[in-house]
């Protein structure tokens, strides 16, 4: 979500040199992307003083502090950067040389208590079908990265997050996992999600809409995921059928893999993720549940793409921004598998 503040920095300095700080995990990301010179990783657990010292070996004239936290703008003022700009927050202000202000149209994602959640839910007896939400121009958080580029003269207007990869490396994972040869339209399923159980769509449910897509279309399911998601999608690709219908990679591709996977893909069925942020950038079609969160603040791609369906019920706790939740996950179950079928269909048609 940080890739159109990025283009539109690129735009407004076509000659500078861009270098972006990030962990050593999503280091695969940045690569071949056209805001980006060069790309400093870090560590899991890797100290303050260590990042520090990286970013002051890059003699950089200018930081934006992307993340919110202390860490980020204590981290460019160890580096002796002379211009470090970020939002004004409690604790950093100090280690910074230009503290935004909050934009005054932002929109926060603040957790609710267990007693409002039941509150809320007891508020509503009836099971209602749900509707897809209309996102809020201003709520999304790619504007938060825009705004602060603005500081510098960009262009505050949204772009389309993009990140990029080469037609070799689609051939050579077509080649690897024995796509190449394959005749019918290649369908993606990401059953997991990090966060924790409350952005899951049930298992049961992704079986049963994958294997009525399948019936519908004659895909074939590319089932990925990280390697704690093997087992859930082992279990999905058993009730699916044979290979041909479904194929397992959780947890066997490298990070530039899987992004070449979700490229190839004609749509992505996925949960609030990772990868469906990834698949949106790559210009894949999203098909996303959201139950705990709000797809408004944190949906796929441009807020408003009519290539993406983000469905969500109409249970009045969410979005509640919990991993798990405290009754009966009505925001989840409240969308039926009818309803994600016909999604997959109209964004194929899409």
């Amino acid at each position: 979500m940080t890739t159109p503040a990025l283009l539109r920095l690129r735009e407004t300095f076509p000659d500078a040199h861009i270098a972006l700080l990030t962990p050593d995990k999503l280091t695969d990301l940045w690569q071949n992307h056209p805001a980006v010179n060069e790309v400093i990783s870090f560590a899991a657990g890797e100290n303050i003083f260590s990042v520090a010292k990286k970013l002051r070996a890059g003699k950089f004239d200018l930081a934006l502090a992307l993340p919110n936290s202390p860490r980020s703008a204590m981290e460019t003022w160890l580096a002796g950067i002379p211009q470090r700009i970020g939002y004004a927050r409690p604790f950093r202000n100090f280690f910074l040389t230009q503290a935004v202000p909050p934009r005054t149209d932002a929109m926060t994602m603040r957790k609710r208590s267990v007693g409002e959640i039941k509150e809320l839910a007891a508020a509503t007896n009836q099971s209602r079908t749900g509707r897809t939400p209309v996102p809020l121009s201003s709520a999304h958080q790619i504007h938060e990265y825009l705004h602060l580029v603005a500081t510098l003269g960009a262009n505050p207007e949204p772009l389309a997050p993009q990140l990029t990869v080469t037609p070799d490396e689609i051939e050579a994972a077509k080649k690897k996992f024995g796509l190449s040869e394959t005749t019918q339209p290649i369908f993606g399923l990401n059953p997991g999600a990090e966060y924790g159980p409350a952005k899951r769509w049930p298992i049961e449910r992704f079986i049963a809409a994958a294997k009525q897509i399948q019936q519908r279309t004659n895909c074939v399911w590319v089932l990925t995921g990280g390697k704690n998601d093997a087992v859930l999608a082992a279990q999905i690709q058993s009730a699916i059928g044979n290979r041909q219908s479904a194929l397992n990679l959780a947890g066997q591709t490298s990070l530039r893999e899987l992004m070449v996977l979700l490229k190839i893909c004609r749509v992505l069925l996925t949960n609030d993720s990772g990868p469906m942020h990834v698949a949106a950038a790559l210009g894949t079609p999203v098909v996303a549940p959201f139950g705990s969160t709000s797809p408004e603040l944190t949906g796929p791609g441009l807020p408003g793409d009519s290539r993406h369906r983000l469905l969500k019920s109409d249970a009045p706790c969410s979005p509640c921004f919990l991993r798990e939740c405290p009754i009966d996950f009505r925001c989840m179950n409240g969308i039926s598998v009818e309803r994600v079928v016909e999604a997959v269909v109209e964004a194929l048609k899409g």
